[in-house]
C-alpha cells in the first residue's frame, strides 16, 4: 500500500520561494503509470491542482500557476518536491501530495477522493 508524506515549512514569507518536499513509501515513483501531484485547498475553497510530475520525470502545471510552480525529483530518496516561488498570503493553504492512475480530472478535481492515494497534508501559512 503507497503512503505519501508531505514535509516542509510551516510558515513562509511573502515574495519568497515555497519549497516542500513528498517522501513516497511501498511504490517508486519510477515505475508504473502514475502520475505524482500536488494539490492545495484553502479554508472554504474547493481543492486546487498545482502540477504533477510522472515516472519519466516529465510535468504539467495549472496554467495560472505555470510561471511559479516547479515540481522536481530525487529518485535515489524517491522523494518530489514542490517550489512556488513569489507567494502571497493567498497561497496559505493545506498541501497535499497525492498520485493518480490517469483517470483523474485534474484540472476540475474538487476533493482528495477524486485522487487514489494522497498524504496527511501540510499547513503553509504565508506572511504578508
Amino acid at each position: 500500500q503507497v503512503q505519501l508524506q508531505e514535509s516542509g515549512p510551516g510558515l513562509v514569507n511573502s515574495s519568497q520561494t515555497l519549497s516542500l518536499t513528498c517522501s513516497v513509501f511501498g511504490d517508486s515513483i519510477t515505475t508504473g503509470y502514475y502520475y505524482w501531484n500536488w494539490v492545495r485547498q484553502s479554508p472554504g475553497k474547493d481543492l486546487e491542482w498545482i502540477g504533477y510530475i510522472n515516472r519519466s520525470g516529465a510535468t504539467y502545471y495549472r496554467p495560472s500557476l505555470k510561471s511559479r510552480a516547479s515540481i522536481s525529483r530525487d529518485t535515489s530518496k524517491n522523494q518530489y518536491t514542490l517550489q512556488l516561488s513569489s507567494v502571497t498570503p493567498e497561497d496559505s493553504a493545506v498541501y497535499y501530495c497525492t498520485r493518480d492512475a490517469g483517470r483523474t480530472r485534474r484540472m476540475s478535481a474538487t476533493r482528495l477522493a477524486d485522487f487514489e492515494h494522497w498524504g496527511q497534508g501540510t499547513q503553509v501559512t504565508v506572511s504578508s
